[in-house]
């Protein structure tokens, strides 16, 4: 069809009203997120001549989506939370806050307020017989030098993927624990190899990859939040390497640097410095923290996050 509609008054009209910019009443910001966001669906209507039936099944979609509670794992899955971290990476160059460990998506199922540790957390709560894992590192400067103090907040999926407060039928904060580091910048974890996931396969999410000729799959990985005063506060999370999917994560989370071997062996020394005998697969995953004298630089981004 090659009539065109969005230069007419009308449809200039119709923007403005949809979008509340004829109202004083209302937020100034929303208003032109609004307006933009509509005029960008009126102008893909337009330009790729979408039809009716196309359209309705977009609206009852975005319903299905709502009542399976997946936006937030379609967003990763359609390269939103990767943008968001180019468009922050780029901001941090500009700012002269570029460096250190990379950043990489938040994921939506981390829970706020797990137990607090000093030096050493058991994260596992000894329910599934996986290989055990012993999670190492230090956390320093941009110079090299250790944090003491620092805050390593660490989560990841069980055997089965699945992570505890979203799986009822694990115990509460199951996987999941926060490690302040000791006078070295050191931090242990005692825990399992995690499993990755893929999308439910009957949900929305994977309904639109299907549609896209693509896989749901995550690789194994486990994810952090690592704090400390005078210091950027960093999103991250790591991939195990020799996973099927740690190069063709769907959701865009890999890094090369972030890419870490489990290495298994039969003894320890940062184990059995805390009580962890015989063998285990060991992940080291050291962690460099740029400095800044932003306060805001040194919280996270504020969002929506559950509480257990």
């Amino acid at each position: 069809m090659s009539v065109k509609t969005m230069q007419t008054q009308e449809v200039k009209e119709l923007l403005e009203k949809v979008a509340g910019l004829n109202q004083a009443a209302g937020n100034d910001r929303i208003k032109t997120i609004v307006h933009r966001v509509m005029h960008d669906v009126f102008q893909i209507i337009e330009d790729l001549d979408i039809t009716p039936e196309e359209f309705w099944s977009a609206v009852y979609y975005i319903n299905d989506l709502g009542k399976n509670g997946e936006a937030a794992l379609l967003a990763p899955g359609l390269g939103m939370d990767k943008y968001l971290d180019i468009r922050m990476d780029a901001e941090d160059a500009q700012a002269g806050l570029a460096g250190g460990t990379p950043r990489t998506i938040e994921g939506p199922l981390y829970v706020a307020g797990a137990p607090l540790c000093d030096g050493f957390a058991r994260m596992d709560d000894g329910t599934q017989a996986g290989d055990i894992m012993l999670l190492t590192g230090v956390v320093t400067d941009e110079q090299g030098n250790p944090l003491a103090g620092a805050t390593v907040d660490v989560w990841h999926a069980d055997l089965k993927g699945a992570y505890s407060y979203f799986d009822q039928s694990q115990s509460e904060y199951n996987l999941r624990r926060r490690i302040k580091t000791d006078a070295l910048g050191r931090y242990v974890a005692q825990s399992i190899i995690p499993s990755g996931y893929g999308c439910p396969p009957e949900g929305s999410t994977q309904a639109l990859l299907n549609q896209l000729g693509r896989h749901g799959q995550r690789p194994a990985h486990i994810h952090f939040f690592i704090s400390a005063p005078g210091h950027k506060h960093l999103t991250t999370q790591i991939n195990l390497a020799g996973d099927e999917y740690t190069y063709d994560d769907f959701a865009f989370a890999t890094r090369d640097e972030l890419v870490v071997d489990a290495r298994p062996v039969a003894r320890s020394a940062a184990g059995e410095r805390h009580g962890v005998t015989g063998p285990v697969t060991e992940v080291e995953f050291n962690i460099k923290l740029v400095s800044t004298d932003s306060k805001d630089q040194q919280e996270m981004h504020k969002r929506q996050r559950a509480l257990a």
